[in-house]
Parts: C-alpha cells; structure tokens; sequence
C-alpha cells in the first residue's frame, strides 16, 4: 500500500514566483518537479495529512501531485484548499480550489465539487476531509497558498 500525503504551506515574496516557491518550501516541497494528474485516489492508497512533508527523495526528482494553489499581490485574502473521500473498497477522489478569497469560500467550492465527483460514481463513500491554506498578503507583496497531495516519494526524471 503507497501513502498520499498531503501537506500545506503559504510564502510571500517580490514576484508571483518567489511567493509560490517560499509556500512550497513552507511545505518541503520546494526542491521537487511537480507532475499534475487529475483527481482519483487509488484503491490501495492511504491519504495522511502531515503539514509539512517529509523527505521524499533527492532534489531535482519527480513528484506526482494533485494541487490547489493560488497567488496574489496584497492586500486581500489568498486561499487554497484541498478535499478529499474515500470509500470502503479503497479508490476515493480528490477535489481542489483556490482563489482570491477567504478559506471558507475556498472550502465549500471543495465540498460541493466532492459531493458532485461522489454523484459521478457508484461508490460507497465513508468519510471525506478538507485542508485550506491561506493569507492576507501586504499591499506591494504577492503571497501564495498551496495545499499539495503527494503521491509517494520522488523518480528520477530522466
């Protein structure tokens, strides 16, 4: 069985870049390539939130994530979440969202994308679980807000 771990951070800094690579770091996931999929939680998979992640393999390696992020110059709210449910037999689904707005805006565009991913499906859904991240960014800086589910440790890119 793999674990999926899903950690959350938030950065600032002078460009939209440098805030979002301080909120990776903020989640120890500054040094990996991040590779996108979509959103469906593997039968034999454990989801663990952590915060922070731990190691996960040397620097410059690739990790398969699915992520919600958001960035902004301040003032004003950033705020990123991520959700997930999971079923008896195992698979689950992961939803994101994130935006220019407060943590429970962001959380409730998450459960009702759950809820209609659940609609999709014949699957017998037991539990279900949101993680936010956000911050109130200063005028004249941007600030970032991730929340990253990790699929297992890193792979050599090439």
């Amino acid at each position: 069985m793999s674990t999926i771990r899903v950690a959350w951070g938030t950065g600032t800094g002078p460009t939209e870049m440098s805030s979002y690579d301080a909120a990776l770091a903020d989640a120890n996931l500054h040094n990996y390539n991040l590779v996108a999929v979509s959103s469906v939680i593997p039968a034999d998979a454990e989801v663990e939130a952590v915060g922070t992640a731990p190691d996960l393999g040397p620097a410059g390696e690739r990790l398969t994530v699915v992520e919600a992020s958001a960035t902004r110059a301040g003032p004003g709210h950033v705020s990123a979440a991520l959700g997930w449910t999971t079923t008896e037999e195992g698979p689950g689904l992961f939803y994101e969202a994130a935006g220019e707005t407060d943590p429970e805006d962001v959380a409730e565009r998450v459960r009702s994308g759950l809820a209609a991913g659940r609609d999709l499906r014949e699957w017998t859904f037991t539990d279900e679980r949101i993680h936010t991240a956000s911050t109130d960014p200063d005028a004249g800086i941007y600030a970032s807000a991730v929340v990253v589910a990790v699929y297992g440790e890193s792979e050599p890119i090439c």
